[in-house]
């Protein structure tokens, strides 16, 4: 009997190497010469590298891939593409051109694989962006990603971690994608939450970069793999600390009720080992809250640390664009903790 392929085990932003893997790998790393062109690299654990060509322009460089979390082919090519386009406008940039990252079975049929490509591609176009190649190889398992360049003003350039004591901070998109994507894999996904998870993960973060050009943003990240608190742990620097409002946080339909029933990730956990012991959670913060702002998200939205007196009119004109956007905390001066969840 022919082995069957499984299309959907499991992936997503789920399916990345813990973040204390990762950074054991990469504090190994020769580090050549400082080429003072290159504006962000990996050393500031930045969502893209940026490389000035220009006193005007700079190169945003980026790629992700990974394996399904949905079983429909043409909509898991959206939500890997969406993921990887959103690294450009992280880092405030304009999407140009995208590259194809493929892994696929040579007797997987080969249909299921134009519906991958095709949904990637028109995500790119949404994106502005045109898809101008890419590279295959024969895997056991399906893998969809693509490489993105883009470009930035050199002077304008979202870092992760520039932000300032008195920023707020504002979410884009809704946490909860992975706990909601785990129980539907289990068959026990609430009503209706796969249909919201789903309709934020094809979203791209386009439009809230768009709008955030015209306020003054201090910092921005997206948030993926390493959930909400991993991502905005780095974006502390030495002279802040965050202060975040769990009732203010914006939550997939189901995904508490998916952490109640402990249909968790393993993702999830490696995140709380990784910055549990830099975050303190009020008494009256539920687990089910607790394991959301831990969960990993797949093309997860934007965070900005935003100027004060920018924030009420950024935001508004988010919610104004159809974005599920929140004030969900702020940067103070440094404190005991560097994360207080409240």
């Amino acid at each position: 009997m022919a082995e069957e392929i499984v299309f959907c085990k499991g992936g997503g932003c789920t399916a990345k190497l813990g973040p204390d893997l990762l950074s054991h790998v990469l504090t190994k790393l020769p580090k050549a010469d400082k080429d003072a062109n290159l504006l962000i690299g990996y050393d500031s654990s930045d969502d893209a590298a940026v490389y000035r060509i220009s006193d005007d322009v700079a190169v945003v460089q980026t790629l992700d891939f990974f394996p399904p979390m949905l079983d429909d082919p043409y909509t898991f090519g959206q939500v890997a593409a969406a993921n990887a386009l959103s690294d450009v406008y992280a880092m405030g940039g304009t999407v140009k051109t995208a590259l194809n990252i493929v892994c696929f079975p040579e007797k997987m049929d080969l249909n299921i694989l134009g519906k991958i490509m095709q949904g990637g591609s028109d995500k790119v176009i949404e994106a502005g962006g045109t898809l101008a190649g890419g590279h295959s190889i024969a895997d056991s398992d399906v893998k969809y990603g693509l490489s993105v360049m883009g470009t930035v003003d050199p002077r304008k350039i979202y870092s992760n971690n520039t932000g300032h004591p008195s920023d707020v901070l504002i979410l884009t998109k809704k946490l909860g994608v992975g706990l909601v994507c785990n129980a539907n894999r289990v068959g026990q996904a609430p009503d209706g939450a796969m249909e919201d998870a789903v309709a934020s993960m094809t979203t791209l973060n386009k439009t809230a970069a768009q709008i955030s050009h015209d306020y003054e943003i201090h910092a921005c990240t997206d948030v993926t793999g390493f959930g909400f608190l991993g991502h905005l742990s780095e974006m502390l620097n030495d002279d802040i600390t965050a202060e975040i409002d769990s009732i203010s946080v914006p939550v997939i339909t189901g995904a508490r009720h998916c952490a109640d029933e402990f249909l968790l990730t393993a993702a999830a956990q490696r995140n709380r080992k990784h910055v549990g012991d830099n975050v303190v959670f009020a008494d009256n913060v539920p687990f089910s809250m607790e394991e959301i702002l831990f969960d990993p998200q797949t093309s997860g939205g934007l965070l900005f640390a935003v100027k004060a007196q920018d924030a009420g009119e950024f935001l508004k004109r988010l919610r104004d664009a159809g974005l599920p956007a929140a004030n969900v905390g702020r940067f103070t001066d440094k404190k005991e903790h560097n994360i207080i969840v409240r």
